[in-house]
């Protein structure tokens, strides 16, 4: 599978998101955008990555940055594990068939699973928010990515390590601070 790198055109895509709302990727070309790739709904590395994200939404949602987050479950298992635990405030992608993966080059590697299945600090703290390890669907080597997008060109592109890697929050900071000197600068 091929990866995408920076500077590349985002790949568009249309798609309903758990509510049944249009998720056109196009339509936010004027605003910044998060993509970010999760394994399934009962992982606990994933839910506590989404908690963490959807903490910091406030501030990111008054810089403008559009999340969509992408899981490879169906939607049944996304409401069980990750809606009836989180009120998430931006749209979730049910694509348990990897459309969308696969058009951005999100695979799975059994090292990538190995690894991240050591970090227990991460497992602890999930757990100790209780996000517990459920049902295991579909691939679960597959390791997480994230897409900073601007003008619909892929401004950074982060495939995880591990099962556990996301885009460090720091990379997203910076890049919305980025952006808002961007539009500063068309004043």
């Amino acid at each position: 599978m091929t990866k995408l790198r920076d500077g590349q055109a985002a790949i568009d895509f249309s798609v309903e998101d758990i509510l049944g709302n249009q998720i056109i990727l196009s339509n936010f070309t004027d605003r910044p955008i998060l993509l970010s790739f999760y394994r399934y709904a009962s992982c606990p590395l994933c839910n506590i990555r989404l908690n963490e994200l959807i903490q910091k939404f406030p501030v990111y949602d008054n810089a403008g940055l559009v999340v969509i987050a992408f899981f490879q479950s169906p939607l049944e298992s996304i409401q069980k594990y990750v809606t009836a635990k989180h009120k998430v405030p931006f749209p979730i992608i049910a694509d348990p068939t990897h459309a969308i993966y696969r058009k951005y080059g999100v695979a799975s590697s059994r090292w990538g699973y190995i690894k991240g299945s050591i970090r227990l600090h991460r497992f602890i703290k999930a757990f100790r928010k209780g996000y517990w390890l459920g049902k295991m669907e579909n691939k679960y080597t597959l390791i997480p990515a994230d897409f900073l997008i601007r003008d619909s060109i892929i401004v950074k592109s982060y495939y995880g390590k591990n099962i556990g890697d996301h885009i460090p929050f720091a990379e997203i900071d910076k890049f919305l601070s980025l952006a808002d000197w961007d539009s500063k600068k068309g004043e």
